[in-house]
């Protein structure tokens, strides 16, 4: 049992990270496409505020404050019980209200197959499509230093 709920943690981890990462008109779209429900109750939200961006000197070493991020974050709760919660980066109140809904229908072991196959899967796969384009064009531009060792050293 124990690790049946460590699976399905890490699983709804890496959904919400997709939702989180995707483009709020994106979700909006497929959403639509997906015909999923969006009738839920507001419990929190959706508000913008400020969360603080901590960084490591050096990577390891003393905290410093970066600076900060506006984050939008929202609660629902479905007609069935199901209770989504969802933070993302900007002022898309749109975006994170979707995002809560469909993690409170991903909590439902009946959804759950409905809003991989018509959201998340798509969105990662965008995602991924995205990641590989920005790969490619950065090592187009690599440069390869090399030194040459003169004969009077």
């Amino acid at each position: 049992m124990r690790g049946q709920e460590a699976r399905d943690q890490a699983e709804r981890k890496a959904a919400m990270s997709t939702l989180a990462q995707s483009s709020g008109d994106d979700i909006v779209r497929l959403w639509n496409e997906a015909g999923l429900p969006s009738d839920a109750e507001l419990l929190r939200g959706p508000e913008t505020g400020l969360v603080t961006l901590r960084g490591r000197i050096g990577g390891g070493g003393a905290p410093f404050n970066v600076g900060e991020a506006t984050v939008t974050r929202a609660t629902v709760r479905l007609p069935s019980g199901q209770v989504g919660h969802s933070y993302a980066l900007g002022r898309d109140k749109q975006k994170a209200m979707l995002a809560a809904i469909a993690d409170a229908l991903w909590q439902d072991p009946g959804r759950r197959a409905e809003v991989e196959t018509g959201l998340i899967v798509p969105l990662r796969s965008a995602l991924t499509t995205a990641q590989e384009k920005r790969r490619a064009e950065t090592a187009a531009t690599k440069v390869d230093f090399f030194t040459m060792v003169r004969g009077e050293d």
